[in-house]
């Protein structure tokens, strides 16, 4: 890994809209959909939807820091999904769902809390922010077809309804920040 190469773990409902925003942004090297804080060890994806294992749906997103900050890409989280629904993103229910920033590090911890502040003070969201902010413990990748589930689906119902709207909001307040333009 390069030195200026950094690690988020994020949550925030289904990892499919997560990798497809952060796919597309300038400064992200790669992005790995799966599961993370919860209790038992390498979670199939039916158990997580149980619900009963705690893990969350997560995107782990290796980026250069160089390019594009840990404060940036926390900012295009909040944007992408919402983050005042506790464990669920519209029709997706569940802890699995939950909003949440796993931090690898203090100073992860630290620039999360101040972007939720920030945020807040904003009132870029009529409710309260309830994205969870905890340590980082461990990932475990999600199956095989999960990943670039969008870039290999995209005439999928759930990707055509749920996907596709937060890939064109992102491209839409975020234009200057894409990998490439996209048409």
């Amino acid at each position: 890994m390069n030195a200026n190469h950094q690690i988020a773990t994020l949550a925030g409902g289904c990892f499919w809209c997560l990798e497809a925003v952060f796919d597309e942004l300038n400064g992200v090297v790669s992005v790995e959909s799966g599961y993370s804080g919860g209790r038992i060890d390498n979670p199939s994806y039916q158990a997580v939807c149980s619900g009963m294992t705690g893990h969350a749906e997560v995107v782990q997103v290796t980026f250069d820091a160089s390019v594009v900050s840990y404060r940036d890409l926390l900012r295009i989280f909040f944007t992408v999904h919402d983050p005042t629904t506790l464990n669920r993103q519209g029709a997706d229910v569940g802890t699995q769902y939950r909003s949440a920033i796993f931090y690898h590090d203090d100073e992860q911890k630290r620039v999360a809390e101040e972007v939720i502040r920030e945020i807040t003070a904003e009132k870029l969201w009529s409710q309260p922010i309830v994205t969870e902010v905890a340590e980082f413990a461990t990932f475990y990748m999600a199956e095989d077809y999960h990943q670039e589930y969008f870039v290999n689906n995209p005439n999928q119902p759930y990707c055509m309804a749920v996907v596709a709207p937060k890939v064109v909001k992102f491209r839409k307040h975020f234009v200057e920040r894409l990998k490439k333009q996209v048409a």
